[in-house]
């Protein structure tokens, strides 16, 4: 087991840990690829939104030298590439989201399967946003199983629904530049300006207490099945997410088996 954390983010972290092949799909490949590790993590993190999810994924990947994998990633990306650049996968999974309707498991487990050769990164991977049901849990698991792989760990961030709540209510959002600030965490430096145009913030209609309690409980509903069917594999490690980000990393090395 780990004895001593590195709690801070490198400064050249960006450049270190390329993720080309991983938002382009094949045939693209990382022109700086991740270190080999001897013991490559390969992980899935769950947890609703606000819960600090992205942030300990950061570092995460500062320790391990693994590669954060984000499908949400892939989408924001591919929104900005033209046409000729999208697979037939993503482009189906962008007209479900046009339409407002959710990406069926074939089409995501299309997405990811573009991308194996990220799941064989000798660098290892932190998954995050899939897997979302059991039916993908299961395909994840036979396509890694395929390529000879098994995962270590499933990370599931648990922070009680009202503190979720707080901080996402206090999120402040500038309707020009589209930068989010938050009245406790990173508050702006005039009160409901942005630091950046000088435009009025406010805050999103989905980020009212009572539209998160909607979504939040939506989630853990859509959830539950997932994390049994981690749970019942013996890979599910639960994670307080309450705390700085510095306090809640070493709860990782703690929880996790010793040989990780």
């Amino acid at each position: 087991m780990r004895s001593e954390l590195n709690v801070q983010l490198p400064e050249n972290m960006a450049t270190t840990l390329d993720r080309t092949a991983w938002l382009q799909g094949t045939p693209a490949q990382c022109k700086i690829p991740a270190a080999p590790q001897i013991k490559p993590r390969r992980l899935v993190l769950l947890g609703v939104p606000g819960v600090g999810k992205g942030t300990q994924a950061e570092l995460l990947c500062a320790n391990l030298g693994a590669c954060h994998l984000s499908t949400g990633d892939i989408f924001r990306a591919a929104k900005c590439a033209n046409n000729c650049e999208r697979t037939p996968a993503l482009t189906a999974a962008l007209d479900y989201m046009r339409r407002g309707e959710l990406v069926p498991d074939q089409t995501v487990l299309a997405l990811v399967t573009e991308r194996v050769g990220c799941l064989r990164c000798r660098g290892g991977f932190l998954l995050d946003g899939f897997p979302r049901t059991v039916a993908q849990a299961e395909a994840l698991e036979n396509l890694l199983k395929s390529n000879k792989l098994k995962l270590d760990a499933v990370l599931s961030y648990e922070l009680p629904l009202e503190k979720v709540i707080a901080r996402l209510s206090g999120r402040r959002t500038c309707p020009g530049c589209k930068a989010v600030f938050h009245v406790d965490a990173r508050p702006s430096k005039v009160q409901g300006i942005c630091d950046h145009c000088a435009g009025s913030l406010y805050q999103r209609e989905d980020d009212l207490p009572e539209s998160i309690r909607v979504r939040m409980e939506a989630y853990e509903r859509s959830t539950a099945p997932l994390t049994d069917f981690y749970r019942r594999r013996k890979l599910l490690v639960s994670i307080t997410a309450e705390g700085s980000p510095e306090e809640i990393l070493p709860a990782h090395w703690s929880r996790l088996k010793p040989e990780l």
